[in-house]
């Protein structure tokens, strides 16, 4: 499967990168800087595009089968560009995709998307950028994933998580590489299709515990 990778140069997007490789998938590895293609193609990605989320993004999309968006405006930015990146960003390239016929859109979100108006205040824009983002995807023909990660490590992944569509505790923290297994293994589990939901680090390892979501929430 060929995929395209939004915010490919970013700690999850590199992850993923290198995990697509892995599981034979290809890559289309999207920068705003041609400068970043070389290393990214060291880590695995087939194919470099330079496209901005701020601007034309249509190329990106072109004959790929899946988009993964890992992209975000980063912490030290202000509400603006969370608007232009989190949020506008992330509907133009579903709206891109659609029209191209990709089928597949993995999205990267966060805990506490749908309780933003509860949510720290520091955080609550994103949040809430994120939630309108999300709520777009799945109004959107595409089959969805909605990943929502709580707290993000830089730590070594340990290949097991917890999941739920809403998680009763959400304590603790998950590993970006983590988070990049959980997306790139939605891709070949069918029923992560059209769903949302909620990880943290656990002790079920990620294939069997996105297989038994569908199980574990009915029970």
């Amino acid at each position: 499967m060929k995929v395209l990778i939004a915010g490919a140069n970013g700690a999850t997007g590199r992850h993923i990168i290198k995990k697509l490789k892995e599981n034979n998938h290809s890559s289309r590895a999207m920068v705003r800087d041609e400068s970043q293609g070389p290393e990214l193609r060291k880590l695995g990605a087939d194919e470099i595009i330079v496209a901005d989320l701020e601007g034309d993004v249509s190329m990106a999309v072109k004959d790929v089968e899946a988009v993964m968006f890992a992209a975000g405006s980063g912490s030290g930015t202000g509400k603006d560009k969370t608007d232009l990146v989190d949020l506008q960003g992330a509907i133009k390239l579903i709206d891109e995709a659609e029209k191209g016929n990709s089928g597949r859109f993995i999205m990267l979100s966060a805990v506490g998307v749908d309780e933003y108006e509860t949510g720290p205040e520091a955080m609550r824009h994103y949040l809430i950028a994120k939630s309108k983002a999300d709520a777009h995807l799945k109004q959107s023909d595409l089959t969805y994933t909605i990943v929502r990660p709580g707290r993000l490590t830089y730590d070594k992944g340990t290949g097991k998580i917890r999941i739920a569509e809403k998680l009763e505790n959400r304590e603790g923290s998950i590993s970006r590489e983590d988070v990049a297994e959980v997306m790139v293994l939605s891709l070949m589990i069918s029923n992560t299709g059209n769903r949302v939901f909620e990880i943290l680090s656990g002790d079920i390892p990620i294939n069997i515990a996105l297989k038994a979501i569908e199980e574990a929430e009915r029970g």
